[in-house]
């Protein structure tokens, strides 16, 4: 049996990583148990933009109504595969009763209180662990080619104004001319001045070495079999024996509900799936990352490639590469951009991001257990809000005042 750990966290992708590096910043031994390598999942796929401008939930008035239209749209960007999952419509019946206003600004107001802490904390948190991933204070723009979907964002950004996002609408034709990477006919543009970019895949490598630099151990290809309590802790069952810890932290992504139903912990997450291309860099690429709004494709250039992502598909733990939704990425691209793709295709992806029920992390202590921990649910924002999750468990563990109000993302909410 190994040596007792302060912490064990399951889960060694981004919240999992971030998270035990901050604890052992705080003074704590942790361990990571990652049944795939560190980083396998969403943590590296997506598109590396650090975004408060996603403060809205995805749970808002009208996104029912649009899963029912395109649900048997194959390419639709927001799609819910008709199949018989019981698990899945009483998840859809939670999401639908909070696709309301009410709901919608109480989300959005805590889900930009953590975004905004995060980017903010970001520049830091990358000098201090000696992380290269290419991050730049870019701002991220979303392009339209609908005018009355541009005119609609109006009342959305006008909320985000009044929770301190910075928020500019340009005209089609003044933004068009300084940006000769698209095509004719954007309507207009909203601008975050206040947004970020990375290279998500460097972005959690280096957070393993910086984990393991500061003494963590990280196990790689090793699948928590079952967990148990014990008189001052947990015990941990994995393929490569047995961890005793006083403390576990589940940050298992769209996992998180096979293991926390073995935990007889309710987790309302549903698996996401969001898909990506990456190329070598274009001849002309745009100036800052980009959302082209009406197909919902996120565009980031880095120096090191390119990539196309999003979509979001509600299909379970569906392993199949769906070639219509890459083929979506590039047609979509296609529409808005001279150039939609680099000269070699480098990789196709897909990933689950975890989805709940209300389109909010949940982070903190699991109702009715006394050592063990929630971090996940952070949908298609678990890079964005690393960094301020990571803190936020460090603090509510060691018993830390906390950076903000952790109140509105307790687990207990769904007890």
């Amino acid at each position: 049996m190994s040596a007792r750990d302060d912490v064990l966290i399951v889960g060694g992708g981004v919240i999992g990583l971030a998270s035990g590096l901050a604890l052992l910043q705080a003074g704590r031994s942790v361990r990571v148990l990652e049944a795939g390598t560190a980083g396998c999942g969403s943590s590296h796929g997506n598109c590396g933009t650090i975004t408060p401008s996603h403060a809205a939930p995805l749970a808002a008035p009208g996104t029912i109504g649009k899963a029912l239209r395109w649900m048997f749209t194959p390419d639709a960007p927001f799609r819910v595969s008709p199949r018989v999952d019981p698990a899945l419509w009483a998840w859809m019946l939670g999401f639908a009763r909070r696709c309301n206003r009410r709901d919608w600004l109480r989300a959005m107001q805590a889900r930009a209180t953590i975004l905004q802490a995060s980017r903010a904390a970001f520049p830091d948190w990358l000098a201090v662990h000696g992380i290269d991933c290419e991050f730049e204070p870019s701002g991220v723009d979303h392009v339209y080619r609908d005018r009355a979907q541009f005119e609609a964002y109006a009342e959305e950004a006008a909320q985000l104004r009044a929770l301190g996002i910075p928020v500019e609408t340009v005209d089609g034709a003044d933004y068009l001319r300084a940006e000769p990477a698209l095509r004719d006919g954007v309507v207009g543009a909203v601008r975050f001045d206040g947004d970020a970019r990375l290279r998500p895949d460097r972005y959690v490598a280096g957070l393993a070495r910086a984990f393991r630099a500061a003494g963590g151990a990280l196990v790689e290809h090793c699948e928590v079999q079952a967990v148990e309590d014990t008189a001052d802790g947990v015990r941990v069952r994995t393929a490569h024996g047995v961890f005793d810890g006083r403390d576990l932290l589940l940050a298992t992504g769209a996992w998180s509900p096979l293991l926390a139903r073995s935990l007889r912990l309710r987790v309302p997450v549903q698996p996401g799936k969001g898909y990506s291309i990456t190329y070598s860099r274009p001849s002309l690429t745009p100036r800052r990352p980009m959302v082209l709004h009406e197909r919902s494709v996120c565009v980031t250039a880095w120096d090191s490639g390119f990539r196309l992502g999003s979509t979001m598909e509600f299909s379970g733990y569906d392993r199949s590469l769906n070639r219509v939704r890459l083929e979506a990425l590039e047609r979509g691209a296609a529409e808005y951009l001279h150039v939609p793709t680099g000269p070699v295709r480098e990789e196709e992806w897909y990933g689950w991001r975890p989805v709940s029920v209300d389109d909010m992390p949940l982070i903190g202590p699991a109702p009715g257990r006394r050592h063990v921990w929630l971090a996940t649910g952070h949908g298609m924002l678990g890079v964005s809000m690393s960094v301020s999750t990571a803190h936020l468990v460090r603090d509510l563990i060691c018993g830390h005042p906390t950076g903000f109000d952790p109140a509105p993302y307790a687990p207990a909410r769904f007890a």
